[in-house]
């Protein structure tokens, strides 16, 4: 089973760029099978991470930001892929 965590977080005004580049170089303890950084109006950085797991597995996350760059605190989900026909 592929699950999707996505993490989703809303800078300051401004403090896009930064929080930007923090989440960049946030590191995980092990690599997922993809990850991807998005960015998005009002100054909102999402990042998806996909892994081979069970939905309920126990599996890294990034980090909060410093409170410093962003405006509340972040937003997850966790999602499972759906096989086709279901």
């Amino acid at each position: 089973m592929t699950v999707a965590l996505m993490w989703e977080a809303r800078a300051l005004p401004g403090r896009g760029p930064d929080l930007l580049a923090w989440a960049r170089t946030q590191r995980l303890p092990r690599p997922p099978l993809r990850r991807e950084v998005l960015r998005a109006p009002q100054d909102r950085v999402l990042v998806i991470t996909w892994w081979n797991a069970p939905y309920d597995a126990d599996l890294p996350e990034l980090p909060d930001p410093p409170v410093e760059l962003v405006t509340r605190p972040v937003h997850r989900w966790r999602f499972e892929s759906v096989p086709d026909g279901e």
